[in-house]
């Protein structure tokens, strides 16, 4: 897992975002296929793709870079929301995707990590639509930035 400072974090925000925009056509939000790994390769680590299912009624994780392991302290590729967070997480987590679902349009927020005994850091995350169509949002691009002061009492460290 990689500390970033808050302004780095923000400026690798905007470089993501300003990539998914620019994958727009119109008003049609991007899909999964025009969306390439190769133009974001430095951010790979902590890139998500995050599947919709049953029209926003539930959220599973398709991938989940090699840097969100230190985060969640396992492989959670294939994870639906519940097999990743405690109870109040979930909610946070459904609330904000269903947003991004339902508003068709990217959210941005922090999330502590107090849940894993690390309450001196936090994840800047971004969470942007897909539409295979161009309309209805089938897949999230996640990315995310560790922010805080690494601490070695905790256990997490940066890779």
């Amino acid at each position: 897992m990689q500390i970033g400072t808050p302004i780095s974090a923000v400026r690798a925000h905007e470089e993501m975002f300003a990539y998914w925009a620019s994958r727009r056509q119109g008003g049609r939000l991007p899909s999964r296929d025009s969306i390439s790994p190769d133009h974001f390769k430095r951010h790979l680590p902590t890139i998500s793709l995050i599947d919709v299912l049953d029209g926003g009624n539930d959220y599973r994780l398709r991938l989940a870079g090699t840097g969100l392991y230190g985060v969640y302290g396992r492989e959670i590729t294939g994870s639906r929301l519940e097999d990743v967070y405690a109870s109040p997480a979930v909610s946070y987590w459904r609330g904000e995707l269903d947003k991004i679902v339902e508003n068709r349009r990217a959210g941005v927020g922090v999330h502590n990590l107090a849940w894993r005994g690390a309450s001196h850091l936090s994840i800047l995350w971004l969470r942007m639509p897909l539409a295979s169509n161009g309309v209805d949002v089938d897949m999230i691009l996640g990315f995310d930035v560790v922010v805080g002061q690494q601490s070695e009492s905790t256990g997490i460290r940066a890779a």
